[in-house]
């Protein structure tokens, strides 16, 4: 039975990954709650994992419509739980963070630049077995002259948990007002475990020895070959809302994730 719509209440849109569990969650929705057609939605709900979470992101930026995840994948760190009942108060009570993506802009060996934006992070990777050879610039200043590793990304707080935290990378909390630089399997210099950033700041990596190290540039899942060099930066003028129950909220996971084993 489709639950009928109070006033004031918000439309609501559900997505749903190809994934089973997503899938018959968004069933059941619909038939709960009814089906709207996301452009009309004021609030849309994907269903699926971390993965599906920034499809969604990247897919409704334009909009700025805020955004309500349940879980029904695999990792669901930016997800809500699941339940069917109850999702116009879970809605009305929930917390809103607003998330600012890394803006990319990378050259290829070509001369072709591409732009592209990330929630998570902006990695640079090797591209063949040998290792990628890099120069960083913080804000025009020369950091490291030559960084030889498998490559380096830079994250945002809410992907600080993600890629980052796997390649040994610091997990910031959500007001810090910092993106965490993080090597990838340094090789040289060898003990250098990266640097903690101001958010405002503009990164600049150059790829040397390209013909020998050629290196790809990743925004979340937007990957392009064979680049020169890569430039990043924190978009302000872009934000997208996501929900989050209060009880489970993003900055308590955050925070608790600095203490796990």
């Amino acid at each position: 039975m489709t639950a009928a719509l109070q006033p004031n209440q918000p439309l609501v849109a559900f997505v749903a990954s190809d994934a089973e569990a997503a899938q018959l969650a968004l069933d059941e929705l619909r038939q709960r709650y009814g089906t709207i057609d996301p452009q009309q939605a004021d609030i849309i709900v994907p269903l699926g994992g971390d993965g599906f979470m920034l499809e969604t992101l990247h897919r409704f930026v334009a909009s700025g419509k805020p955004i309500f995840g349940m879980h029904r994948g695999s990792v669901g760190f930016l997800m809500n739980s699941y339940r069917r009942d109850g999702l116009h108060e879970r809605l009305a009570s929930a917390q809103p963070v607003e998330l600012h993506p890394l803006e990319m802009t990378a050259w290829q060996l070509g001369g072709a630049s591409h732009r592209a934006i990330a929630f998570n992070e902006v990695s640079l990777l090797r591209e063949t077995r040998q290792a990628a050879r890099l120069r960083v610039s913080v804000d025009n200043i020369v950091r490291l002259d030559e960084l030889l590793a498998d490559g380096i990304l830079l994250a945002t707080p809410v992907g600080s948990t993600a890629y980052n935290l796997s390649a040994h990378g610091p997990i910031i909390p959500l007001g810090a007002g910092v993106l965490a630089l993080t090597p990838i399997s340094a090789f040289r210099p060898r003990r250098w475990r990266g640097a903690l950033l101001p958010h405002g700041a503009r990164v600049r990596i150059e790829a040397l020895e390209t013909a020998k190290r050629p290196v790809s540039a990743v925004a979340d899942f937007t990957e392009v070959r064979d680049v020169s060099a890569v430039e990043i930066y924190e978009n302000r003028d872009i934000a997208m809302t996501v929900l989050f129950d209060r009880d489970a909220n993003l900055e308590e996971r955050v925070l608790k994730e600095q203490f796990l084993s």
